[in-house]
């Protein structure tokens, strides 16, 4: 597959079939994905962050942004929204609440009706500081692909081996709906093993979870463009479309659908 690296600090703006014209901001490495997932599906490529690499330090992603939104506006360019995203999981940064802070003056002095997003596999929720910097932006949206164990196994491949997805949901249960659940449907086959988080055992779990969760919205997709792994196949709308219903049907909450 042709791996989708993110070149420079500040990447776009592009249009996201999810969240409109978004300016994207990359906390990770330049060269390489750096991720405490490994998730079968990434534009990324397989790999993880282990191996040393350096990360843009804090006022880099703040001046990068500042002159880059300068020139946006000079051009008559406005984004709709400002999004952490990028070559890994932008919470590992040692410097990710600073940023946030950082980040959200910069949108206030240059483009005030813009909205903030983070892009998040929810890995470092259970950190109180990470908690509160996601509170913070107008979009925390947070993973969610499995409420299955083996599941998140096997498609998401956490790097930490005591990483537990119930304990996971019980700290999205700590936002109290100030949160936006993301899940990427898929189905396929790695290493001899099923992938499959559409079955019926897959979606029971799924809505229980989003009913302790009581997210504001759940945002439902498929894969958009080749994957790492060949063997995945994409959703169709129209079953996507009925996990949105029965989502609807049996909880109330809203969501937003992208085949």
């Amino acid at each position: 597959m042709s791996t989708i690296l993110f070149q420079d600090i500040i990447f776009g703006p592009v249009k996201s079939r999810r969240l409109g014209i978004s300016l994207g901001i990359n906390l990770l490495p330049l060269n390489r994905k750096f991720c405490n997932f490994d998730c079968l599906y990434c534009e990324c490529g397989l790999g993880n962050m282990k191996g040393r690499s350096t990360l843009p330090k804090a006022e880099q992603v703040v001046t990068a942004l500042d002159l880059k939104l300068q020139a946006l506006l000079a051009e008559g360019v406005i984004p709709d929204v400002l999004t952490f995203a990028g070559n890994g999981e932008p919470t590992v940064h040692p410097d990710f609440p600073a940023i946030i802070d950082a980040v959200i003056i910069l949108r206030d002095r240059w483009v005030p009706k813009a909205k903030i997003s983070v892009l998040s596999n929810s890995s470092r929720i259970d950190k109180a500081e990470i908690r509160a910097a996601l509170l913070k932006v107008d979009n925390n949206i947070l993973k969610l692909d499995s409420a299955l164990e083996s599941t998140v196994q096997l498609l998401n491949r956490p790097v930490r081996n005591t990483y537990s997805i119930q304990e996971q949901i019980q700290y999205m249960q700590l936002f109290e709906g100030k949160l936006i659940v993301q899940t990427l449907f898929v189905r396929g086959t790695f290493e001899g093993k099923t992938i499959d988080n559409t079955s019926e055992e897959e979606i029971t779990a799924w809505i229980e979870a989003l009913r302790k969760i009581k997210p504001r919205s759940v945002m439902i997709y498929t894969i958009d463009r080749e994957t790492p792994v060949q063997s995945l196949e994409k959703i169709p709308l129209k079953e996507l479309e009925k996990i949105a219903r029965r989502l609807q049907d049996a909880t109330g909450l809203p969501s937003t659908i992208a085949g």
